[in-house]
């Protein structure tokens, strides 16, 4: 019987907990250890924490981070916040501590200068301090510093510098919980990078599956790196978004294998989620004329590669961006002019269809 796997908090969860329970220390000095936050949809669960500091017109605690069974960067890292009084009336206020970045580009959902705190995290931290500060009967102005400790290190594996997000790791999450191999993160980067992209004015756009395709529509287009999507296998992700927040004109550059499947219409490019179809790469060399005994092998192959290498001179490569395009094309519904490149594991060019 397969393992259930088991979810986690979000650093905006872990956050909250942190900032609730140095609130708690602030206002009548003692943290509440396991600390328990209310989440959006009414989940309440419980943190120990990991930090307990209180001084002179301060509090700070932190949480280690548990993302459950998700590969997240993230996973065991510090959230620290720490609380100091705010003016009479200004409610709850963030800062960015060490670890945690700052937007510099537009088109996020926080202006440039803002500390890299989410909107749904902002909110779920203001909703439990002023629950507690109702309860124990005080004012709920706070200044709340967020910090990660090593954050910075850990924003150089994630997208942040591309979105314009300096310095650290953003504080995410919408309803406080992980659902591990979500990818939510990831297609959270892309939305946000098509964002900043439309908010900077740059009309032509890129999603690549991977560094070698990257590298090679770059070289193709001459295109800056605000304009670079890190799509990876979700191509659905990219094209659904840009249906309803258009660009003038869209480039897909990806392996062999990856576009085949796009050319087969699958919208999740993973290996565990699709697979290669060999009787349409089969069905395609017949149509370019390869002879009965190549197209027979090529459907008994083991892989796309090895369905490219059979192929020869004729033109399979550009036969899938073809297709690939077509399936572009028929999510986006609109003006977006498309053109696909297909990439070989050395990263030579092998198809290309479009303007």
């Amino acid at each position: 019987m397969t393992k259930e796997l088991r979810k986690g908090w979000t650093t905006g969860a872990c956050a909250t907990a942190a900032a609730k329970a140095a609130f708690a220390a602030l206002s009548c000095g003692r943290f509440p250890d396991p600390v328990t936050i209310t989440l959006p949809r009414g989940l309440t669960p419980s943190f120990p924490l990991a930090r307990q500091e209180l001084g002179e017109g301060r509090a700070t605690a932190s949480v280690i981070k548990d993302a459950g069974d998700d590969p997240d960067v993230t996973h065991g890292a510090e959230i620290v916040a720490t609380l100091r009084p705010g003016a009479a009336g200004s409610g709850v206020t963030f800062r960015a501590g060490e670890g945690v970045g700052t937007v510099t580009l537009p088109g996020l959902p926080l202006p440039p200068g803002e500390p890299a705190i989410n909107p749904a995290p902002r909110a779920m931290i203001a909703a439990n301090i002023d629950a507690l500060a109702r309860e124990l009967g005080v004012a709920g102005d706070v200044e709340v510093t967020i910090s990660i400790p090593g954050g910075a290190e850990l924003a150089a594996k994630t997208m942040n510098g591309r979105l314009g997000i300096l310095g650290g790791l953003s504080i995410l999450g919408t309803t406080g919980v992980v659902i591990p191999y979500s990818c939510s993160a990831w297609i959270h980067s892309i939305h946000r990078g098509v964002d900043v992209a439309r908010a900077l004015g740059i009309e032509h756009v890129a999603g690549a599956t991977g560094k070698t395709s990257e590298a090679g529509v770059k070289k193709l287009h001459g295109l800056p790196d605000t304009a670079l999507m890190d799509m990876g296998d979700f191509a659905g992700a990219l094209l659904k978004y840009l249906r309803s927040h258009p660009v003038r004109r869209l480039t897909i550059g990806g392996g062999f294998a990856k576009m085949t499947k796009l050319a087969a219409g699958e919208m999740d490019l993973h290996s565990s989620r699709s697979s290669v179809d060999m009787a349409l790469l089969a069905s395609m060399l017949e149509e370019l004329g390869a002879s009965g005994e190549t197209v027979s092998r090529a459907r008994q192959a083991v892989s796309a590669a090895q369905v490219l290498q059979l192929a020869g001179s004729l033109p399979l490569g550009e036969a899938v961006a073809r297709r690939a395009r077509e399936t572009a094309l028929a999510v986006l519904a609109g003006d977006i002019a498309v053109d696909v490149a297909v990439f070989d594991r050395a990263g030579r060019m092998v198809g290309h269809a479009g303007p």
